[in-house]
């Protein structure tokens, strides 16, 4: 969250993933960095012990909402 916040302070459009056990921890960071309108998305957790086609699966499966987010049409 930190990473977005230095992002979007200096024009660089953001936008974070996580898997969807973080939401809460995520709104909670978010707030208290006081950008709670940073961009997100989450995925299916958990996440570490995946093989290479499911994290591909996972990606495929979220590359449109970032991709709408990234250029704020999501």
């Amino acid at each position: 969250m930190h990473d977005i916040t230095d992002f979007e302070a200096r024009g660089i459009p953001s936008v974070f993933v996580a898997s969807a056990v973080f939401v809460e921890a995520a709104e909670t960071q978010a707030r208290a960095l006081g950008f709670t309108s940073a961009e997100r998305v989450f995925v299916a957790h958990p996440i570490q012990d995946r093989s290479d086609a499911e994290m591909r699966a996972l990606a495929e499966g979220a590359v449109d909402e970032l991709l709408g987010k990234l250029t704020k049409g999501g």
